[in-house]
């Protein structure tokens, strides 16, 4: 066993969200494609303990409880029921914000805990535990580019995938996933064919132009803010797309270049200073 071990969560953006019908098991089908931000994300350290323990630190760690339905409590004890450790969690993103903040912890926790215990547990087999905890939980266990469809645990890799400026804005708003769906009243459905990947930052974004988010108008409904976010984010120098993730309220701007999403971070930090803003970069993690 590793004395300790330490993992990154990156944040999670649905970069375009489309909705199917609800299912019989009451989750509705979805299409989406997901990229990871490299640089802004959670942070969960693993060490040596004879139970599990976890402290959580950071931010936004006051939002959060440290108790037994936490999901990583939750998916350390599926991955192995009788094993200790002593995890502590950074939380660097806001809470239940569309960003997989939750759903990344728990993947990261799979992969730390794989590494920490040295277990002999194969992607497969994280896969099906990741499922088990939540439809956001798979695509974060490699954390890479992916078509996400079922509702949600269906991948298939998206590559090539070009690495993009990007800005990442949360007024600290949290919107109810549920009552988002039940606001829901326009859906593309899920029709798309898988896209094959792109060869550069136009291509992707000739595609995402006929894309959306069908959460993006419930959410609005539900917290205007999130437009004025979007409109926010829009004006920005160098801004070539502006969107929001996942059920809200966190949106995004894909931008140019990155000194243009860089100033752009400053520039809405100095306007907005109760919002949350990061600047990153979307694509395939460095390895």
């Amino acid at each position: 066993m590793a004395n300790s071990v330490r993992v990154f969560a990156p944040a999670k953006i649905n970069l375009c969200l489309h909705v199917g019908e609800k299912r019989s098991d009451g989750y509705h089908a979805l299409q989406s494609l997901a990229v990871f931000v490299h640089n802004v994300g959670d942070e969960l350290v693993f060490s040596p303990a004879s139970t599990l323990e976890l402290a959580i630190t950071g931010p936004h760690g006051a939002q959060l409880g440290a108790d037994n339905d936490n999901l990583v409590l939750r998916g350390a004890r599926a991955l192995h029921a009788n094993r200790g450790a002593e995890i502590v969690l950074t939380k660097n993103l806001p809470v239940a914000s569309g960003i997989g903040g939750g759903s990344a912890d728990a993947a990261a926790t799979l992969r730390g805990l794989t590494q920490f215990w040295n277990l002999d547990t194969d992607d497969a087999q994280l896969l099906a535990i990741a499922a088990g905890l939540g439809s956001d939980v798979p695509v974060c266990v490699k954390s890479e580019p992916a078509w996400m469809e079922g509702r949600g645990e269906i991948l298939t890799p998206v590559l090539p995938m070009p690495d993009m400026p990007i800005v990442l804005v949360n007024p600290r708003v949290e919107v109810q996933t549920g009552k988002v769906f039940a606001a829901l009243t326009e859906r593309r459905g899920t029709g798309m064919a898988v896209p094959s990947g792109f060869a550069d930052a136009d291509t992707l974004l000739d595609y995402l132009d006929q894309t959306s988010n069908d959460l993006e108008a419930p959410a609005r409904s539900l917290a205007p803010i999130i437009g004025d976010v979007l409109d926010a984010l829009s004006t920005m120098l160098g801004a070539r797309l502006a969107r929001m993730s996942g059920s809200g309220a966190t949106c995004f701007a894909l931008f140019d270049n990155r000194e243009h999403a860089r100033d752009a971070m400053h520039t809405l930090r100095k306007a907005h200073p109760g919002w949350w803003v990061e600047a990153g970069e979307t694509g395939v993690p460095p390895q």
